[in-house]
């Protein structure tokens, strides 16, 4: 489908990039507000780590249409996502944003650049993009396995690639509370 819509399919995989500050209402409706990653306020590459431990429960009602298991309770993962990381032609381009900042927001940028203008005659736009603030860089974009979590909990899916090397965070194991007013 992305193809009809002239996007390349690691371009998709780079649009997922918004799935680390995003929740799900629908999917489950008695959970609104289900993040898809452990920092849901965070715009950094967890949510490609975190799609790619083994699942065990669901964070609601589950199984809903949709939604595949996920690894950390109060944590939603939808089954485009889990099938995304691990279909052998985009697993090795999802493994490579993991750890992977500057990659993922570069990627990120490029691809809704690109979306932005889709169907629209550029030539007839005006460009206002001096009024829209930088963001900051995060300060800290080394990600960790959750607490409890490590490599042994990863569902390899690219041969290719050695899996970066990540410490966990010490503690119990994590809760991923919800995100209010998503």
């Amino acid at each position: 489908r992305f193809a009809d819509a002239g996007f390349s399919i690691e371009e998709g995989i780079a649009l997922l990039s918004s799935h680390t500050v995003a929740a799900a209402d629908e999917i489950d409706t008695t959970i609104p507000g289900t993040p898809f990653d452990s920092t849901p306020f965070t715009f950094d590459t967890q949510f490609f780590l975190e799609t790619l431990l083994v699942g065990n429960q669901f964070p609601g009602t589950g199984p809903n249409p949709g939604e595949v298991e996920s690894p950390l309770a109060g944590e939603m993962r939808l089954q485009s996502d889990s099938r995304l990381a691990r279909d052998p032609r985009t697993a090795c381009f999802w493994q490579a944003m993991i750890n992977n900042q500057e990659r993922m927001v570069t990627q990120f940028e490029t691809v809704m650049a690109k979306l932005q203008v889709l169907g629209q005659d550029v030539s007839k736009m005006v460009d206002c993009s001096d009024v829209i603030p930088v963001p900051p860089k995060l300060a800290n974009p080394i990600i960790k396995f959750p607490a409890t979590f490590s490599q042994k909990d990863v569902q390899v899916s690219c041969p290719e690639l050695p899996f970066p090397k990540l410490a966990t965070v010490a503690g119990p194991a994590p809760t991923v509370a919800p995100v209010p007013g998503s």
